[in-house]
């Protein structure tokens, strides 16, 4: 059968396309990750942005403030807490070669076995090598990667602004691009809304809460090295089936250990009643019990996120398994192939 002249400009076309896509990831790979935090961020902060343009009833200076603001906010954060947090971190490293472990778990075990205690000491020995290694690790490879980091913070305040002044456009684009019925679009727009807000708010932000109040009880009762403690608990309170007890229960263990009885037994109230509770008294009035992702989902995506794009993909992994999971339920449901324009 003889092929036409339309038909072959047809498959030029389709080869052209197809050789600017791979092109274009291959320029875009490296910052990829940057460009889809950027985007996260603007869905994030898009209730702010309606409030802050209301005011200023202009999208460039709308935009402009809240990338400001945000700036602003995290760079004064940044210079007071990451120096206090390195030298935590080191302080912590040199407190960890000094400590008389054996000491401590002498007192926590004082009627266990011989063998028990010695193996439990090496076990804790060797796993506040492995943090305190780690996490000095990360901090002097940050410091030295600081232009590449500082590179890619521009690439998501770029991409942070134009999504939030360009948002109507960027709806219409991807709309227009999109192969769904528009009323299957509407539906499944609603559904990646749902998963998004579970996942950044449900999961992220009422993690991060909960590591905050952990780290006003370090705080408080003077926990040493709180700030660095605090990271933990927010990274910990993060992650589904974790929590921030991982953190705040050695602590309690430690001012216990430590002689303060009254301030122990205070903050082990104030963990367990209060900030144990946050999860249950936030994340109803944040996401719907009926569009909440499973745990399971988040965490394995968390884990598996963080191997493949780094600390970011403990936002985008569950994401994109949430969403995977989504298209494969409408495909079970046989509704997927309903959802294609049939033209």
């Amino acid at each position: 059968m003889a092929v036409s002249v339309a038909q072959i400009r047809k498959s030029l076309v389709i080869f052209l396309i197809l050789i600017l896509i791979v092109l274009s990831f291959l320029i875009l790979r490296p910052i990829i990750i940057s460009i889809a935090f950027g985007l996260i961020l603007a869905y994030a902060f898009f209730p702010f942005y309606k409030r802050v343009h209301k005011i200023f009833r202009e999208r460039n200076t709308s935009a402009l403030a809240v990338c400001f603001i945000i700036v602003v906010v995290v760079f004064v954060s940044l210079w007071f807490l990451v120096p206090l947090i390195v030298q935590q971190a080191f302080d912590t490293f040199k407190f960890t070669q000094n400590i008389d472990i054996r000491s401590f778990i002498d007192k926590i075990f004082p009627s266990t076995s011989e063998q028990f205690r010695k193996e439990t000491t090496v076990v804790i020995v060797n796993l506040i090598g492995k943090v305190t290694s780690a996490s000095l690790n990360g901090i002097i490879g940050l410091l030295l990667d600081l232009p590449n980091v500082l590179l890619h913070l521009v690439v998501i305040i770029f991409v942070f602004f134009f999504a939030l002044r360009d948002n109507d456009k960027l709806k219409e684009f991807i709309s227009g691009l999109s192969p769904f019925k528009k009323e299957k679009e509407e539906i499944l727009i609603k559904k990646f809304k749902e998963i998004t807000s579970s996942i950044l708010f449900g999961y992220i932000l009422v993690g991060v809460i909960q590591g905050v109040a952990t780290g006003i009880g370090l705080i408080v009762f003077r926990v040493p090295h709180a700030l660095l403690l605090t990271m933990f608990a927010m990274f910990a309170a993060v992650i589904p089936l974790v929590g921030a007890w991982l953190i705040w229960v050695p602590a309690a263990v430690y001012l216990f250990v430590s002689g303060n009885t009254i301030p122990a037994i205070i903050f082990t109230l104030y963990c367990a009643l209060f900030v144990s509770s946050i999860d249950n008294i936030l994340r109803p009035y944040i996401v719907s019990k009926k569009t909440g992702v499973p745990s399971v989902i988040v965490l394995v995506g968390m884990i598996g996120g963080l191997f493949v794009f780094g600390i970011l993909g403990i936002i985008l992994g569950p994401l994109i398994l949430a969403y995977l999971i989504l298209f494969l339920e409408a495909y079970k449901n046989k509704t997927l192939s309903d959802m294609f324009h049939t033209d």
